[in-house]
């Protein structure tokens, strides 16, 4: 039976302010990627979201970002490969002290927003942030752009990997994401959205913006949580996913 993972990056809040129905998606996913406290999370978030994660049986895993609160992670920074390394092992790490303490079990790293897209295209920076995944736990899964440096990276280091497509992003034609500050990124339409999963999934393969269909591994399907209708999109998703003979399940679990 065809299968995807569907993930959700939570967690992602500090202080106060907590996303509103950020943990209804649990009930949707099959893994969740949870902030490790740089651009986003704090450790009481980082408890509860660990807790609820583990209470509804969705494979746990780590979603360091660059050290960027007020952009949220998503402003490019120029760091070292050696930096990179220092901020996956020093995320993880807090992260997983929650994980341990509860009893649950660390699962996959997905690093988050620019540190994400920075590692889709630079093989160095992608190179150091599989060694420090791997010299952590080497058991653990990498989620990563598919086609792109951070899962060639991860191969390369003998790492597990599951290759990132998302349902509400625009690609491009070389099967990279649109950027986010062109107007075109986002798929805010929810029948195209949901077309481009089933796209996605069944045939592996996406439309980009210029109309090509491209092929494209599908492993991991993204759902975002920061917006007000994402639990009722997850559900849309699944519910047609199992129309057509889909289950839904974490990789390697």
């Amino acid at each position: 039976m065809l299968s995807i993972d569907l993930n959700a990056d939570i967690g992602e809040a500090f202080g106060n302010y907590r996303i509103p129905n950020d943990h209804l998606l649990l009930d949707y996913i099959s893994s969740a990627n949870i902030a490790c406290g740089f651009h986003a999370g704090d450790p009481q978030i980082m408890q509860e979201t660990v807790a609820a994660a583990k209470y509804k049986g969705v494979a746990i895993g780590a979603h360091p970002g660059l050290p960027d609160l007020q952009g949220f992670g998503r402003r490019e920074i120029k760091i070292a490969a050696s930096e990179a390394y220092q901020l996956i092992v020093y995320q993880i790490g807090a992260l997983y002290g929650f994980i341990k303490a509860s009893g649950a079990k660390l699962h996959h790293v997905k690093p988050h927003g620019a540190l994400y897209n920075m590692a889709a295209r630079d093989a160095v920076l992608a190179e150091a942030i599989a060694q420090a995944v791997y010299d952590f736990d080497k058991s653990l899964t990498i989620y990563g752009l598919a086609g792109s440096e951070m899962i060639t990276a991860a191969k390369k280091k003998g790492l597990k990997t599951a290759a990132e497509v998302f349902a509400d992003r625009t690609y491009q034609d070389n099967g990279l994401l649109t950027p986010r500050t062109e107007q075109n990124a986002l798929i805010t339409d929810e029948k195209k959205a949901i077309d481009q999963v089933i796209l996605l999934v069944k045939n592996q393969q996406v439309a980009t913006i210029n109309d090509r269909l491209i092929p494209i591994q599908a492993e991991t399907l993204c759902l975002h949580s920061d917006n007000l209708n994402a639990f009722l999109f997850a559900q849309y998703i699944v519910n047609r996913l199992k129309e057509e003979g889909v289950s839904i399940q974490a990789p390697y679990t």
